[in-house]
């Protein structure tokens, strides 16, 4: 258990946390022109399951909302990723706080929208992310 509290196996984490977040950025990126819109609509139809073909990109609307998220998304993986080189040496418990309540302001905003849309499943989905994205944060580093 000392191993994965310690700091160094927690500012790998973060890392990995940087990723989980990152990594849905550019899938949504894609979803802003048609042509290449397929991966995004493919993760909505999956998020939203069952897979049934319902969920199109088709609307500019629905382009540019993916491209906000996939922004944003890019965006917050990135200063995660900069937090844990940057920052994390500095002021490990606040960096792993700040990573922590970050991630559950996500889980509960995201999850109860997807609940009042009709889309329980991605708050299930969501529990997976959460702690994929969590791993060992939850619990203070040790020394």
């Amino acid at each position: 258990m000392d191993a994965i509290t310690s700091k160094k196996f927690h500012k790998s984490w973060i890392k990995v946390t940087s990723i989980v977040i990152g990594s849905f950025g550019p899938v949504f990126f894609l979803g802003t022109m048609v042509s290449t819109s397929e991966p995004a609509r493919l993760t909505l139809d999956f998020l939203s399951w069952p897979i049934d073909g319902l969920t199109t990109y088709s609307s500019p609307d629905t382009r540019f909302l993916s491209a906000l998220t996939g922004g944003f998304l890019t965006g917050w993986g990135v200063m995660v990723w900069l937090l844990s080189s940057w920052v994390y040496d500095k002021a490990p418990e606040q960096v792993r706080k700040t990573i922590l309540i970050g991630i559950l302001s996500w889980f509960v905003i995201d999850s109860c929208g997807s609940i009042a849309s009709g889309n329980t499943s991605n708050a299930v989905f969501n529990v997976l992310v959460l702690l994929a994205a969590v791993g060992p944060l939850w619990v203070p580093a040790k020394d």
